[in-house]
């Protein structure tokens, strides 16, 4: 587990999966170190993580394999993405994809969100994805779930006035428990007027790998939109 920050939280299941190619080795061994970040050293000069300042900054929380990170630093080279994952597997894959499109706007922690989080300036980040984020079932393990009342401070705080999180699930109670952290909280608000807002993803999403299982098992996405006040 990552102990860079008071904000990282215990992470679960495992870090690495089939061992890699001599190719994924070889991106993890030189051009991670190139775009990696260390929350324990200050990261409070946001422009300069990028070879051009970014307009806007925003974090994707758990990227898996990093098609939807990897496509919107393509899509908007004029702003500025943090990815997170714990899993070296999702790392590589990002990876490869950054190498392949040539992206020189993202940067990304191999560990918990939560230290990176802590570690931004306040108001810094212009919204933040969660995507598909493992639903820990069991009552239990529900403690695990991520956007946590303590998350949404620590969120509220990284957050500038108007900036959105988007959080994608199949699952119905991991909507429905995140939906009631988000409605007792002081800092978000949950715009949804008709089923359609959280029904349709966003204008140019590029969709998951979870997002296509999800569908072929036959459950249907939800995506909220959660605006800061």
């Amino acid at each position: 587990m990552s102990e860079t920050s008071a904000l990282a939280t215990r992470l679960y299941g495992r870090r690495k999966g089939k061992k890699l190619s001599v190719h994924q080795q070889s991106l993890l061994d030189t051009l991670l170190p190139r775009l990696a970040l260390d929350p324990a050293q200050p990261l409070g000069n946001v422009a300069a993580l990028f070879p051009q300042a970014p307009a806007d900054l925003w974090l994707e929380i758990g990227f898996g394999g990093g098609e939807h990170l990897a496509a919107e630093a393509e899509a908007h080279p004029d702003q500025g993405f943090i990815g997170c994952e714990f899993f070296e597997n999702g790392v590589v894959k990002v990876l490869s994809l950054i190498a392949a499109k040539d992206l020189d706007n993202v940067r990304l922690y191999q560990g918990d969100a939560g230290a990176i989080i802590g570690a931004l300036p306040a108001q810094s980040l212009a919204g933040a994805y969660l995507l598909y984020p493992d639903p820990w079932p069991k009552r239990r393990q529900r403690k695990r779930r991520f956007l946590s009342d303590e998350m949404l401070k620590q969120l509220a705080r990284t957050l500038r006035p108007g900036a959105e999180i988007r959080f994608a699930t199949d699952i119905d109670d991991n909507a429905g428990w995140t939906l009631a952290r988000i409605l007792r909280s002081p800092d978000f608000e949950w715009r949804a007027q008709t089923a359609q807002d959280w029904r349709g993803a966003w204008s140019g999403w590029a969709a998951t790998r979870y997002e296509a299982k999800a569908l072929a098992a036959g459950r249907t996405p939800v995506y909220l939109t959660f605006v800061r006040k």
